[in-house]
């Protein structure tokens, strides 16, 4: 495993302070969000107990966020996870988050990849650049969720992967419909 891919380990010292065991220094809520708008994943510890304290300082950060203005998630969502808690085993809210994320983070991929592939366009001057800003416009629309391939051709872009990849898409389509029948 690569050392993008293993989680970076941030670990909290009893003063509170946040430690990257990865550079040797300490880092703050905004330099984690970086490193998690970046594409890194990160994992917080408490050096003492060795408690797994990830979610809580992710939490803290979405707070922070929401609280200076940078409102993402609408009062209706925020009012669902808060009825998610009250039921049993939150019912179906993590899974169906993490659905819907999985399937924006893959249609992200795709749509970058289709915009990556080898077309007529492509041979226009100028062309490199107008993809380049149309890659940071929709990483910029989305938050940078996930990671963006970036400048590579995808393996297939024959008809029949185009209509693979969109037998693909209906089929997520559809279990995620299924789910959200069982959440009404």
């Amino acid at each position: 495993m690569s050392d993008n891919e293993k989680p970076l380990l941030i670990k909290r010292y009893a003063s509170r302070r946040l430690y990257n065991t990865e550079t040797s220094d300490y880092v703050t809520l905004e330099d984690i969000a970086g490193f998690i708008r970046d594409g890194r994943e990160v994992q917080i510890v408490d050096l003492k107990s060795g408690d797994d304290l990830t979610r809580q300082y992710l939490l803290q950060i979405i707070a922070e966020h929401e609280s200076r203005g940078e409102n993402v998630l609408p009062v209706n969502v925020l009012n669902d996870l808060v009825r998610s808690y009250m039921l049993p085993g939150g019912g179906m809210m993590p899974q169906f988050l993490q659905s819907s994320f999985e399937m924006l983070r893959e249609s992200q991929s795709k749509m970058m990849e289709n915009m990556t592939a080898i077309n007529p366009m492509s041979q226009i001057p100028g062309f490199d650049a107008l993809q380049a800003q149309q890659e940071a416009f929709l990483k910029a629309m989305t938050g940078g969720l996930g990671n963006w391939p970036t400048g590579t051709a995808p393996d297939d872009t024959t008809e029949a992967g185009k209509g693979e990849d969109l037998d693909d898409i209906k089929k997520q389509l559809a279990e995620l419909q299924t789910k959200l029948s069982k959440l009404k």
